[in-house]
């Protein structure tokens, strides 16, 4: 799966799907999607004068359109992202409770540094082979997950 089409996967066939398994392709390409908008917004915000604005201490003399899209951009994102996040530990035969159980981790501060590192390790592992109890194999049957072998 490529970018765009992960992208469009996520976006507009999957948007709130917590349903079903996501392959690495699919959740790494969206998490870049998402990093690079991100990205792209916090530099329209320094470019209009957010960083001077940051130095003087005058939060109130933040540019406002860059805020209101930077705004919009992350409540639309919430629930995409976090779909993506579940279908990732759904290939991994793990429940999406878990990914809650790891955000929960996070406002405590050691154990959240720890869940958050679990986290990143599991939305990087290689799927379970073959169908489990979330749904069938996201790359199928009959294909090789090993990009080395």
């Amino acid at each position: 799966m490529g970018f765009s089409e992960a992208v469009r996967c996520c976006l507009q066939q999957k948007y709130a799907t917590f349903q079903g398994r996501a392959s690495r392709s699919e959740y790494w390409w969206f998490f870049l999607f998402y990093f690079l908008g991100a990205l792209v917004l916090f530099v329209l915000l320094f470019a209009f004068g957010g960083m001077q604005s940051l130095q003087n201490g005058d939060f109130a003399g933040l540019p406002t359109v860059p805020l209101i899209l930077i705004a919009l951009f992350f409540l639309g994102m919430i629930i995409p992202m976090t779909a993506a996040t579940v279908r990732r530990f759904h290939d991994r035969n793990l429940s999406g409770w878990w990914y809650l159980a790891s955000i929960l981790a996070g406002f405590i501060p050691i154990v959240g540094f720890a869940a958050s590192i679990a986290a990143l390790v599991i939305t990087i592992m290689k799927g379970n082979p073959g169908p489990n109890k979330f749904g069938r194999d996201p790359l199928g049957p009959d294909t090789n997950a090993d990009v080395f072998a």
